[in-house]
Parts: C-alpha cells; sequence; structure tokens
C-alpha cells in the first residue's frame, strides 16, 4: 500500500469515515457523489464516472463539500424523496432542526457536474458551516484564481472551472479552501449551487430553475410501480438504475472504488466502469416489470459493444464504451482494511456468460418490441460467438481463473432458448439445437451424481450463481436437479436466511466474505419458479431488509456485524430486487416456456 501523503494524513485526522451503511448516495447518470451523515460529500467524480475525483475523503484524501450544523451536538438522519435520488439530511441539535436537500442536477451533461444544496431552518435558529476545497485528480491540483464575480465566485482545480452561487460570505481560508458560516431565522432557507466543468461556464445557476428541472426529470425516468411487491423499493430501484447510467447507456456497476469487501485481504477493486452482465441484469429486470427506457439504453449499450468487439467482447468497459485502464495505486490511505486503486483487469477476460446474458437481454427487448435492426444483428454476432467459444474454459461470473463453470453454460442455453423463441429468423433452429447441444455436455460433465448442478466439471461443490440460469429457463421448473440445486445451496450455502456465493475451503460461512445479496434475491427466484411463493417471499424480505438507513446495497452483507461490504450502491443488486417485486406482484406470473 502507498504510504499516505500529508494531506491524506490531515484528512483522516481531521474526518475519520463512516460505516457504508451510513452513505448516501446523489447521482444523474453520468456522476455520482457519496455524502456522509455530517453533511459532507465524501467522494465525487468529475466530469465522468472513471475521471480523477475532485471529493476524495471517502479515500482519506484532500478535497470536500461540507454543510453542516455549526453545534456538533446533534443527531443525523435523512430520507430521499420517494421515487427519486434527492436526499434531505436532516440533523436535530440542541436548539433546533436543520435541514438540507441535495441533488446532482438533472438532466445531466456530460461536461458538467451542477450540485444543488438548500439548506433549512425547519426549526429554530440555525448556525451552518459551509466548506469548499475542490481537488481535482484524486487530489492532485488544489483550487486556484479564486475570485467574485457578481456574488459568485470562480476558481479552477486543474482543468475543471469552479462556480459556486449562494456563498457571497465565503472567505478564502489558509488551506485553501473557501468557508462562510450562515445564519438562518426558523422557516428560513438558504440555495448554493456548485458547478464544476470542463470549460468556463456562463449558464444561470439560478437555483428553484434547476430543482424544477431535475424534479421533473425524476418523475419521468422512475415509473410508479404500485403492481410490485414492494412499491417503494422498487421505485428507489429504478432510482439507483437511472442514477447510475450514463446517457451512453453505460450503466456503472457502482459509484466507488476500492471500498472493500473483507478487511486486509486485498479484495477491494474499482467498480466505476459498466459491467455488460450487470448491464443486462438490469435490462431484464426492467424488462420484467415493463419496457421501461432503461431496457432500450441497456440494449443499445449492449449492441453497440457486441457489434464492435464480436467474440472479443470484454467483460466490461468504461461507459463511453472505451477499454478499462489499468490497475494503479493513488496516494491515500484508502477506505479502512482496503487497498486504495483506480483500473480493473476484469477488462481484459473472456467471461463466457456475458454472451448468454447478453442474449436473454436481447430476446427481452424484441419480447417488448424494441429490438430494433441493428440490436438483432448484435443478437446473431452474439450467439455465433457461443458456437465459437463455449467449449473453452472462462474466468466465468466471478472472474476467477479459466475453468469450465457450469453457470457460464447454462447462462448460455437460456440466452440461445431465449432468441430463438423471440426472434423468429432462419437461424432460429440452430440457435435452439446449439443449446440442447451445451445443455447435454454440460450435464454430463456438471450434474452431480446427486442430481444437483456443481461449481465446474472439476468442482462438485455448490454455486448459488447457478439458481439464476435455472430459474430462467435452462432446464424445465419441473426439472428434479432445479429443486436439487437450490436444496443444495440452502443447505450448505445459507446461513440465517442470507446466501454465501459459494464455500472457501472448509473456513465457515461468513469468514471468508459476507453473504452475496445477489444470491438471496436468485434464491427468491429460484424458490417462485417452483411455486414456493411463501418460501420465495422469505428469501426476498430477509435479503432486501439488509441495507442501511438510506436504503442502499452494496454487493456483500456482513451478516454477523450487520454492516454493508464493498462498493456502494451495487447496481445488480437493486436490478435483481426490482426483478424479484415485479415478478412477485403479479397475480398471476406466467412461466416462460422452456425445454431440454
Amino acid at each position: 500500500m502507498t504510504p499516505p501523503t500529508d494531506d491524506a494524513a490531515t484528512a483522516i485526522g481531521a474526518d475519520s469515515p463512516w460505516v457504508l451503511r451510513d452513505y448516501a448516495l446523489i447521482a444523474d447518470g453520468e456522476r455520482g457523489a457519496l455524502i456522509d451523515p455530517r453533511g459532507g460529500i465524501a467522494w465525487l467524480c468529475a466530469p465522468a464516472w472513471h475521471d480523477g475525483a475532485v471529493f476524495n475523503g471517502l479515500l482519506g484524501g484532500p478535497g470536500r463539500f461540507g454543510v453542516r450544523p455549526t453545534d456538533r451536538w446533534n443527531v443525523w438522519g435523512g430520507y430521499y424523496e420517494d421515487g427519486t435520488l434527492i436526499r434531505v439530511s436532516r440533523w436535530v441539535t440542541a436548539d433546533g432542526i436543520v435541514s438540507c436537500r441535495e441533488a446532482l442536477a438533472a438532466p445531466a451533461e456530460t461536461g458538467r457536474v451542477v450540485l444543488l444544496r438548500q439548506i433549512r431552518a425547519v426549526r429554530g435558529t440555525a448556525l451552518v458551516d459551509v466548506d469548499l476545497d475542490v481537488r481535482a485528480d484524486y487530489g492532485q491540483h488544489p483550487m486556484t484564481r479564486m475570485r467574485q464575480e457578481n456574488g459568485t465566485w470562480r476558481a479552477c482545480s486543474g482543468s475543471l472551472h469552479i462556480r459556486l452561487s449562494g456563498a457571497e460570505a465565503a472567505r478564502p481560508g489558509p488551506d485553501g479552501g473557501l468557508h462562510a458560516r450562515l445564519r438562518l431565522p426558523e422557516g428560513g432557507t438558504h440555495d448554493m449551487v456548485l458547478e464544476i466543468a470542463t470549460q468556463p461556464q456562463h449558464a444561470s445557476l439560478a437555483p428553484q430553475s434547476l430543482w424544477n428541472a431535475t424534479e421533473r426529470w425524476w418523475k419521468r425516468v422512475v415509473p410508479e410501480c404500485s403492481g410490485t411487491a414492494a412499491p417503494r423499493d422498487t421505485r428507489m430501484a429504478y432510482a439507483v438504475l437511472n442514477g447510475l447510467t450514463s446517457a451512453t447507456g453505460g450503466m456503472v456497476a457502482a459509484a466507488t472504488t476500492s471500498l472493500p469487501e473483507r478487511a486486509d485481504t486485498g479484495r477491494d477493486y474499482d467498480y466505476r466502469y459498466a459491467w455488460v452482465r450487470d448491464q443486462c441484469y438490469a435490462g431484464i429486470a426492467v424488462a420484467a416489470h415493463g419496457p421501461h427506457p432503461l431496457l432500450e439504453r441497456a440494449v443499445r449499450f449492449v449492441a453497440d459493444r457486441v457489434l464492435e468487439d464480436g467474440a472479443a467482447l470484454r467483460p466490461a468497459y468504461t461507459v463511453d464504451g472505451k477499454p478499462l485502464p489499468p490497475e494503479r495505486d493513488l496516494p491515500f490511505v484508502g477506505y479502512p482494511g482496503g487497498n486504495d486503486r483506480t483500473g480493473n483487469r476484469a477488462g481484459r477476460q473472456f467471461q463466457l456468460d456475458v454472451f448468454g446474458e447478453a442474449l436473454q437481454l436481447f430476446a427481452a427487448a424484441a419480447r417488448h418490441g424494441v429490438l430494433d435492426t441493428r440490436a438483432a444483428e448484435a443478437a446473431a454476432l452474439a450467439a455465433e460467438a457461443v458456437a465459437e467459444r463455449w467449449t473453452q474454459p472462462d474466468a466465468g461470473l466471478w472472474e476467477l481463473e479459466n475453468r469450465w463453470w457450469t453457470h457460464s453454460r447454462l447462462c448460455c442455453v437460456v440466452g440461445l432458448r431465449d432468441l430463438s423463441r423471440e426472434l423468429r429468423t432462419p437461424a432460429s433452429a440452430d440457435w435452439s439445437h446449439l443449446a440442447d447441444r451445451i445443455l447435454a455436455d454440460t450435464r454430463s460433465r456438471c450434474l452431480h451424481p446427486d442430481g444437483h448442478w456443481q461449481r465446474a466439471d472439476d468442482d462438485t461443490g455448490p454455486e448459488a450463481a447457478l439458481l439464476l440460469p435455472l430459474a430462467r429457463g435452462a432446464v424445465p421448473h419441473t426439472d428434479p436437479s432445479l429443486a436439487r440445486t437450490r436444496s443444495e445451496v440452502a443447505r450448505r450455502l445459507a446461513q440465517d436466511g442470507y446466501v454465501y456465493r459459494f464455500r472457501h475451503g472448509d473456513e465457515p460461512l461468513g469468514d471468508a466474505e459476507g453473504a452475496f445479496l445477489l444470491c438471496g434475491f436468485t434464491m427468491a427466484l429460484a424458490a417462485h419458479v417452483q411455486g414456493l411463493h411463501t418460501e420465495a417471499a422469505r428469501w426476498f424480505e430477509r435479503t432486501r431488509s439488509a441495507c442501511g438507513p438510506t436504503g442502499l446495497f452494496a454487493e456483500e452483507y456482513d451478516v454477523a456485524q450487520r454492516q454493508l461490504r464493498g462498493n456502494l450502491p451495487q447496481g445488480f443488486v437493486h436490478a435483481l430486487l426490482l426483478e424479484c417485486s415485479a415478478r412477485f406482484g403479479r397475480a398471476t406470473d406466467a412461466v416462460p416456456p422452456t425445454g431440454c
């Protein structure tokens, strides 16, 4: 680990981080900010998800934008306005109540971040401290050329241009930042608008106009969801997925990098990129509810990648479709228990299952009548890639060593079958026959003598990820291997109502890693397709309880400590919650036809 710089040490001494469950997210699709309970923006990359952070406190680096009561004797809380990522932070002090409404303005622009903060004295007079210190490119560039023009502060940080309105009383401090103390009478409000852009800007920063546009955008992109099993949480899932999805269609896996899945194990990664698999999970989940624009954006992004790279499709890209940068360390101490790094080596792997997930996504789009000619061409190309590469060992869903993973083959079986039903072309019969061939070979190599599917041809252990392709029709829902696999996962990989991926040698569940929330929702889907609706509801409700007070899910959940683990928020967990809620909320859930 790279030793921390003086700036990092200073940041740690001043403000140590919070447990992950306490952070909130505001996002506009092009980037996202994490807000801590003190009212500080702990993390924000600008102008895009994969660019350098300008607020680095989450990893112990410099840069901050804080709004908090002067009275430090307070308790915090807050909530999201329903169906949005508009956050209202709230503090009860010794003498009153203060709130701060905050959002990234939408619809977003790719080269311009606009952060809205509206302070309100809910009860009593409010004294609030405001601090701004933009440090572009992971803290390398302090603010320079600070000046006030017509009541608006302007500055630069590296190549970025900064404007701050609503802080006329702020003054530069010896640390290079801007500082102000605001006094609001009871019932009073005060707006601030922070803009960070790649070019100098002159557009109005009128807060009410920006708030109105943002409210309209969220109302347009998040459906009502009344027919689902958990309407409010489903709207939240839609909000998170919209917040993580760029105008290009690319959805980042999470808003952060280097948050540890397990302390001091080196398992901390950069998730600010678009994984093809995760993108497909989101699109398929939305399709289970209806033809929402998120489905079309997912199809467009995945189709573009398949058409560009064909059988050499990468597992992950930047949201604008570029290859992932190599891994490198940052000069910070990192979040406690983790390292600090950017880039991701997974972009160079071969993961067969992404072709199967892409085929399922394209089939879902065809089912809703939103598969255009270009996407249909990509679907045919993805099927050709499966025919070419399905016998090759791959890194699989969990990005491990190259092996003959069962999950990867079953995903391709589902995708080929779905496509052959939904896209009637001369090749449809060939796709169906290829699915039969892959299933037969996988059955002969990866079906355990006890009748359940095992992880790989050379690994007889159970694997929770297998439940998803099985639930989606790799075999008929009456096939005994589905019930036996689900029972084996419940017996060996579940504890206290939570599901783990697989066993790590002889280590007890929970020691090597946390419960995987994706797997909890797939367990619920598997029970549901078997007609075990009460059991499915139990798995669903238990898994959706594994969030923090902000309602955000990480990848893993530490059951013993009731804490989130890994990067935040994890898009595919919210996607599977959405899918479960949509399917379970139907009065009658029609099972798609399947066959071997």
